[in-house]
């Protein structure tokens, strides 16, 4: 198992293999930033084209970037490099603006609730592209998708095969096509991340188990219902992964069901890890289809299958940042410096779930050295509110400077909440020089909308 670098205080996600040792003091590395990043002679940061201070003071913090052309490069990337099915997994970021962006450069949606149903239609998505998962969808979730004809219904428990029975059978006697469906199998492949986000192993809430049998008795369940069209295999071993030797295993394990079943499909999900800390590097997407298509080889998987994949955080992660602006420095002689900061975990959850590890810097001066240990906190009244655990940052970081963690485009916002009543961030894309607001910040009356 590679080793945890330094800075993912408490996790065990994975990673690769570094020297464990003190967080980084040098400048911020670039891999860590958004395509367009840029800085001036200072080390101020530009990003589409837009400097970055000037932003946060126009449209106020915290705030989501996210870099627009970044976005749509590592959709074509996806498109070119996996193929025709190929699904942005939208529960990494969702917003009407990216569901758009995502279809209009050939991506799929992979969806699991109506909530993300229902954006991505509003998003002028077409039902044909959209893939619905869901380990327990609901009674009208799945009528939903049978009336609209979705691209795939990912089936994940034998109470959902009773319950789709006579959905098939109402689009047989209203003379549609078949639907088409797939199996969510758990093929037994741990991968090496955070147990939390697991779901390949045996003990998992997902899907059906192969070595159990449960997996074949669902098949053979599938082939007979009227109106209902057999047509995968799909799983999904985890998230934030690094070694592709795990993908290996995993098409291993699918190939003999997918064989025995003639089925001409099998979507090995998603999960590609991405960087970040400074140490970090991270496998393309290029690369990991690359990987896929040569275990699908090994593994006998026919050239006729169609294989695709449902890439989210890689898609997403490095093409945001989130600014913050400092409000208090509070140092503890002996102990540590608390950097406090007006979000928290109510914007990025995953340090305080998974322990999970981020960079921090001042876009003030992006190129300058991090020598001054800080943990950045948010204002909640936890004290488990921390961003980062052992951050670095230059030794002149002062109360009002604009503070960002980047790699915040998976996870941050589509994870938000609204603890201790705080607003949820505004959402800015930029591209070419401008800023689009896609999600404005949350106010207080929105809050209060839903009390009478």
């Amino acid at each position: 198992m590679s080793s945890v670098p330094a800075g993912r205080i408490g996790s065990n996600e994975d990673a690769p293999a570094v020297d464990a040792g003190a967080p980084s003091t040098a400048p911020l590395a670039r891999h860590l930033l958004p395509d367009s990043a840029t800085t001036d002679g200072a080390g101020r940061l530009s990003v589409g084209g837009v400097d970055i201070i000037d932003l946060a003071g126009e449209i106020g913090t915290p705030l989501f970037v996210y870099d627009e052309e970044h976005l749509r490069s590592r959709c074509r990337e996806a498109v070119a490099a996996v193929g025709e099915g190929v699904a942005y997994a939208t529960k990494a970021f969702l917003c009407k603006a990216m569901a758009r962006l995502a279809v209009e450069e050939g991506m799929s949606l992979d969806v699991s609730t109506s909530g993300e149903v229902e954006t991505a239609l509003a998003a002028g998505a077409p039902p044909e592209r959209l893939v619905l998962h869901g380990n327990n969808k609901s009674d009208d979730e799945l009528a939903e998708a049978f009336r609209l004809g979705v691209a795939r219904v990912v089936v994940d428990s034998f109470d959902e095969i009773r319950r789709i029975e006579p959905l098939g059978r109402r689009r047989l006697a209203e003379g549609l096509a078949p639907q088409p469906v797939m199996i969510r199998v758990t093929p037994g492949v741990e991968a090496h991340t955070h147990e939390y986000v697991m779901t390949g192993q045996e003990d998992s809430k997902f899907g059906f188990s192969i070595a159990s049998g449960a997996a074949t008795v669902a098949a053979d369940a599938l082939a007979q219902l009227p109106g209902v069209e057999l047509v995968g295999l799909h799983a999904h071993i985890g998230s934030q992964i690094f070694r592709l030797d795990a993908f290996d295993r995993e098409v291993a394990a699918l190939a003999p069901l997918l064989d025995a079943y003639g089925l001409a499909e099998l979507c090995v999900g998603g999960g590609l890890g991405v960087a970040y800390l400074n140490e970090e590097q991270a496998p393309s997407i290029t690369t990991w289809a690359e990987h896929l298509r040569l275990a699908c080889d090994a593994a006998g998987v026919g050239v006729g299958v169609r294989v695709t994949a449902e890439p989210g955080r890689s898609i997403v992660a490095t093409a945001g940042l989130t600014c913050y602006r400092v409000g208090t420095i509070k140092e503890l002689p002996g102990i540590r410096t608390y950097v406090s900061v007006d979000g928290g975990m109510s914007d990025n959850p995953r340090p305080v779930l998974y322990g999970s590890g981020y960079e921090a810097f001042l876009p003030r001066s992006t190129d300058a050295p991090r020598p001054f240990a800080a943990r950045i906190v948010g204002k909640h009244c936890e004290s488990g509110d921390v961003l980062v655990a052992d951050a670095r940052l230059p030794v002149d970081l002062a109360v009002g400077d604009v503070l960002a963690t980047p790699v915040t485009g998976a996870y941050g916002f589509s994870m938000a909440s609204n603890y201790n009543r705080q607003a949820r961030p505004a959402v800015v894309f930029v591209r070419d020089g401008k800023a689009t607001v896609v999600v404005r910040r949350e106010m207080t009356q929105d809050l209060l909308r839903l009390e009478p």
